[in-house]
């Protein structure tokens, strides 16, 4: 046979042959990490399912329809982040798993990030000038239609629905109030708040809350039925028509600038004509008059 010469050979490296994983001697099963030739032809493989904040938007978005892009990142990070470290959860996926495994934690959980907070008559001087320069006007018709949107628990549409009540008891109206969250819904239907809830409540408007045996103050019964609550996601639900009055107030002001723009330009589209958009005293629309807004006063705008 005719061979190469040696200087043209040749030589394939020698392999060493590794141990047989021994058993640890206090369980009895083999140690892989001891054995690098069966780990890395893949027979034993160890996986940590770890979840970037990314993927654990997805799924949030997947399990309830709650965008969490739409809210501010840092600020809607942070507090998630917060909740983690409060429950004792190492990381986003293990979170997830209580989330899927716990019906109770989820709700409270859609609770916590869309951050329920309001009470009766909130900034009274913007209900005032509601009262004395908006409704005067709306109620030229005799039919008005309402939408509290993101009434979180109630608190809002009632304040409305008194002022009606109060100053314009002739005029009719169908007020709709919505949220994204139904444990919310659940509380403002049941209309019971507590001492907090209604402190700047005028003296006036009183009569309309009695102290129930639990020291709850409870909306009266004709208020609680000029009120129809549902559910309403912003972000992907179909918005109202021909809307008179839309309350939306200290909402908007969690979301991206990008997700504002466009709600504010649904909101425009809900409005009838002549309505009025009442914000938050946090809250305005930058570019206004690009959309078709004229501003009224501060936190009012109408569509001409």
């Amino acid at each position: 046979k005719l061979r190469q010469p040696k200087h043209l050979q040749r030589k394939l490296p020698q392999t060493k042959q590794l141990p047989h994983p021994k058993n640890n001697r206090k369980t009895g099963k083999q140690n892989i990490n001891k054995c690098p030739r069966l780990y890395n032809r893949g027979l034993f493989v160890k996986v940590k399912m770890e979840y970037s904040y990314e993927q654990f938007k997805k799924e949030i978005y997947r399990m309830t329809d709650i965008d969490l892009d739409s809210y501010k990142e840092k600020q809607m990070k942070r507090r998630i982040d917060s909740l983690l470290s409060s429950k004792g959860m190492k990381d986003y996926y293990e979170f997830l798993r209580l989330l899927k495994n716990d019906p109770k934690v989820l709700e409270e959980f859609i609770e916590y990030i869309t951050i329920n907070v309001s009470e009766f008559f909130r900034n009274p001087e913007q209900w005032a000038y509601v009262e004395k320069e908006v409704l005067p006007k709306l109620c030229v018709k005799n039919d008005l239609k309402i939408w509290s949107a993101a009434c979180s628990t109630g608190d809002e549409p009632y304040t409305f629905s008194m002022i009606m009540k109060k100053k314009f008891p002739e005029n009719h109206f169908h007020l709709m109030a919505t949220d994204i969250d139904e444990k919310a819904i659940s509380m403002a239907k049941a209309g019971e708040y507590s001492k907090k809830s209604i402190v700047n409540v005028p003296a006036e408007y009183k009569e309309f809350f009695t102290l129930t045996e639990q020291g709850k103050y409870a909306v009266s019964k004709d208020i609680k039925k000029t009120v129809n609550f549902r559910k309403h996601n912003l972000f992907k639900d179909v918005y109202p028509k021909n809307v008179d009055l839309l309350i939306c107030r200290n909402v908007l002001i969690y979301f991206t600038e990008e997700k504002k723009e466009e709600i504010f330009r649904k909101f425009y589209q809900s409005l009838s004509k002549g309505g009025v958009l009442f914000l938050g005293n946090t809250e305005q629309v930058i570019d206004y008059r690009l959309i078709g807004y004229e501003r009224i006063a501060s936190f009012f705008y109408t569509k001409p």
